[in-house]
Order: structure tokens, then sequence, then C-alpha cells
């Protein structure tokens, strides 16, 4: 068996307004959206600069259901730009809650986290330099005894 590719699926209470969200707050680009007579989005896929994002609404008739923005998160999508700092003001001026400003982390990034208006959890981050695995321990185990 071969896996050929990891698409992140992820459910919102309107994916309508979350498509319009993740295009103006991320740049992605809708390829295209599968809806039911009365509008409700079966599927929709968007592009982020190659990679897909596939979404979906709720069907809680199938016990699918998306995050609550006020319960913790148990998944985080990590979405690698070019400058995590004007990728998350801009989520921010089109609705996320910034959990987390962009600040420089000890594995080589500089990232921050947000929950988008519809739930889920973004880690943003940029790199600011590259570390060896074991570098990365080492700061990872630095940081822990601080904490």
């Amino acid at each position: 068996m071969a896996v050929h590719e990891l698409f992140a699926y992820i459910c919102v209470r309107n994916a309508a307004e979350a498509i319009d969200f993740y295009q103006k707050a991320f740049g992605a680009r809708e390829k295209y959206r599968l809806a039911e007579s009365g509008g409700r989005i079966g599927h929709a896929e968007l592009d982020f600069n190659g990679a897909t994002l596939m979404l979906s609404e709720e069907f809680p008739e199938c016990g699918v259901r998306g995050p609550n923005l006020d319960e913790d998160a148990t998944v985080t999508i990590h979405l690698h730009v070019d400058n995590a700092d004007e990728v998350i003001a801009a989520a921010e001026k089109w609705g996320a809650r910034v959990d987390m400003p962009p600040r420089d982390q000890f594995y080589g990034e500089r990232c921050g986290i947000i929950r988008d208006p519809f739930g889920h959890r973004w880690n943003i981050g940029h790199s600011i330099e590259d570390v060896s695995p074991e570098e990365m321990q080492r700061r990872y185990d630095e940081a822990m005894k601080s904490d």
C-alpha cells in the first residue's frame, strides 16, 4: 500500500462563510463546491498555493459536527507562510481570535496561533532559522526546564 496524499478535511457550521473567510484571510482559492438544493455545502475544496483543504457543512444527522469556538481544540492546522505576522493580522481583521500573538520559537520559526470564526485552531508561522533536530531537542529541553 502506498499513501499518495494527505488532506485536512474540516467541518464547519457555515461552509459558505468559511470559504469566504479562508479566501480573505489566507488567500485561498476555491476549486469547487458541491451543494444541496437548499444551499448546504456537502463538499468543497480550497487551494492554498498547491495544498488542498477540504471542507463541508455540519451533517448532524450523520454525527458530523464542527468544533465549538469556546471549547479546547483537538486538532491544529499548521499554515507555513512567508510572513506570519501579516497573515495573523489579516485573519484577525476578518474575524479570527488571536490565541497566541506571533513570536520567535526555539525550533526556528516565528509563529502564532489563531482560532478561526468557525472554531478551527491554526498555527501560522514562517521560518527564521534552520535548526537541526539535535539542537531543537537541546532547546526544547532548556525551555521545559524554565516552565
